[in-house]
């Protein structure tokens, strides 16, 4: 019975740690600077401000940069532009975010290239559950961003502070849908470890077919022939 509590709150707060927050109405009437010019994709403001000096990683009252903010608003010219002035690509907000970890929650996978073509490094913790933007993608069956980030680097098996790896988490926090399904046969291609359980030892495969997701335990499987 604590057993299932216990897996009952972990996937309570794991759901919780993916809600990112955007930039609220309020928040956005209130930014000027660069965090006003990157909500709005404003290149010439950008621009004109990067001439003037003006702080290029400044914050809002939720740590984000103007780089966070592009993101959030899905402006990739903005983006763009605050890098090539200089911008810190591998700044983490409050809730621990970076730029591709924001773009793989929200599935934007072009937005996620460019910013890893722009410097934003693949392997980064991020979230106060220390994960990843593979496990964020991967909880969630964003299956083009899991390929991306796969092709990328992102670390395979890092384990995080709820000892799940992404693998688990697509199966655990998954639907056993067609989105998860083609999220866990990229990871087990590219050679996730199916042998790493979760707290209590319980492995991806033992996960899947406990919960009747006979595709996924097929594609597990198969990795062990």
């Amino acid at each position: 019975m604590l057993r299932t509590v216990l897996v009952l709150v972990s996937l309570f707060v794991v759901s919780a740690s993916f809600a990112q927050t955007a930039p609220s109405p309020t928040q956005i009437a209130n930014y000027s600077g660069l965090l006003k010019a990157a909500h709005e994709n404003d290149l010439i403001a950008i621009a004109n401000l990067v001439n003037s000096g003006a702080d290029l990683n400044v914050r809002d009252s939720h740590q984000r940069t103007p780089v966070h903010v592009a993101a959030f608003s899905s402006n990739d010219d903005a983006l763009a532009a605050l890098v090539v002035a200089g911008a810190d690509m591998n700044e983490l907000e409050s809730g621990l975010y970076d730029v591709v970890t924001i773009a793989a929650v929200a599935n934007d996978p072009e937005l996620m290239t460019l910013a890893l073509e722009l410097g934003n490094r693949a392997d980064l913790t991020t979230s106060v559950y220390d994960g990843t933007a593979l496990i964020a993608a991967a909880h969630l069956g964003h299956a083009e961003v899991v390929r991306r980030l796969i092709k990328a680097g992102a670390p395979l098996d890092h384990v995080n502070n709820l000892n799940w790896t992404a693998l688990i988490e697509a199966v655990v926090l998954g639907d056993g849908g067609a989105n998860h399904i083609a999220t866990v046969k990229a990871l087990v291609e590219a050679g996730a470890d199916i042998s790493i359980g979760d707290r209590d030892g319980v492995t991806p495969l033992a996960h899947a077919e406990a919960r009747g997701y006979k595709e996924i335990a097929k594609i597990i499987r198969g990795s062990q022939n």
